[in-house]
């Protein structure tokens, strides 16, 4: 993901998230089974075409990997949001505060790491939705509970409301 250079470039979501999960829960990192979110944040380049050839640039470094690319810069639209500023705006409107972490590489060894609702809740093993998903968009967030059965594959997670 480095090599392409990305203007605010994360991989998010699922993927940190099961992975602090599954070392929380003192196992090995569990299989992808979905595809790995790649986040990035430029408004002046917001074709999704381009996501596509960043994709497909990933589908060949790395093949057998599901990549999901999103431009942050224009998801509002989708979401019925108003514009984000950064990739990192753009997480306080996910579902689950949980899931709304990035990581990406810094030099060989280090890490940066974007939790705008903070890391409590993924360390401490709590679902919860975000403020939005928990007065407006209720059934999607009880939906993706269900159909992701995050608990069944995770029985230490907690819901709180």
């Amino acid at each position: 993901m480095r090599k392409l250079n990305l203007r605010d470039g994360w991989i998010a979501a699922g993927f940190v998230r099961n992975a602090v999960w599954d070392h929380l829960h003192g196992r090995a990192p569990s299989a992808l089974t979905g595809d790995v979110d790649v986040i990035w944040y430029d408004p002046a380049v917001t074709d999704p075409v381009q996501d596509r050839r960043y994709e497909a640039v990933l589908r060949a470094a790395v093949p057998g990997i599901a990549w999901s690319v999103k431009n942050q810069a224009r998801m509002h639209l989708r979401n019925g949001d108003r514009p984000y500023r950064s990739a990192t705006d753009a997480m306080r409107h996910w579902p689950e505060t949980a899931t709304a972490i990035a990581v990406r590489r810094r030099g060989e060894v280090g890490c940066d790491v974007a939790a705008p609702l903070g890391v409590d809740d993924l360390m401490h093993l709590i679902l919860r939705p975000t403020s939005r998903f928990l007065a407006e968009k209720r059934a999607v967030y009880d939906g993706r509970i269900a159909s992701k059965r995050w608990i069944e594959n995770w029985p230490r997670l907690r819901q709180q409301l």
